[in-house]
């Protein structure tokens, strides 16, 4: 029987894929969640819309796909805290500017919150692209850089916060220096969790 390739030799399955996955990631940095029809991803992919429901039944289901082709973090294990965020948030930076990751969590970040269907689909996806960070923070403990009994998901929020709010806000570029001061500041932060505030300390919300 004779095998379903293209000329370049790959399954044609796999290039349909691959071409429908990257039309839905354009149309959600594009037009936004909301107004991300089948019909749309069908054009722009060059297939038939049931070629697209054979391999996904929902649209949740493929932008959670799609979402997942997106790159990860980078997570290095250099000894050090400091140079493995540096090293991390640098990761962070180069795909967030040189994909569509800024705009896709923007069109998605409102949506799950809305639907828990599609909250559902993502979670264990945002889950997993948060694993490097989380993996960095749990080795500092380890090394005794971080305190063993540190809140870890508290810590990383103190880490990707600031950098998520300077690129998605104030479209500022992230330059080796800001990381550092980023970083800098983060570590302080963390390292203030679990100390008790002063007795006269006042905070004002």
């Amino acid at each position: 029987m004779k095998k379903n390739v293209s000329l370049n030799g790959r399954p044609r399955s796999i290039e349909v894929n691959s071409a429908i996955l990257d039309a839905t990631l354009s149309l959600l940095a594009e037009t936004g969640y909301d107004r991300l029809t089948i019909s749309a991803v069908a054009e722009r992919a060059r297939v038939g819309k049931a070629t697209i429901y054979r391999r996904w039944n929902s649209k949740h289901s493929l932008v959670a796909d799609a979402f997942q082709q997106l790159p990860p973090l980078v997570s290095t294990d250099m000894g050090s805290l400091e140079l493995d965020l540096e090293q991390l948030l640098e990761s962070l930076v180069q795909v967030m500017e040189k994909s569509p990751l800024a705009l896709v969590l923007a069109a998605l970040g409102k949506e799950q919150i809305c639907d828990k269907s599609l909250a559902t689909k993502l979670d264990p996806i945002f889950n997993e692209r948060r694993r490097p960070l989380i993996e960095v923070l749990r080795r500092a403990t380890l090394r005794r850089e971080l305190p063993d009994d540190i809140d870890i998901g508290f810590a990383a929020d103190i880490v990707i916060g600031p950098i998520i709010n300077r690129l998605f806000f104030t479209g500022i570029s992230v330059s080796q220096e800001d990381r550092k001061k980023f970083i800098r500041g983060a570590l302080y932060g963390i390292h203030a969790l679990n100390k008790p505030s002063a007795p006269d300390t006042k905070i004002f919300v």
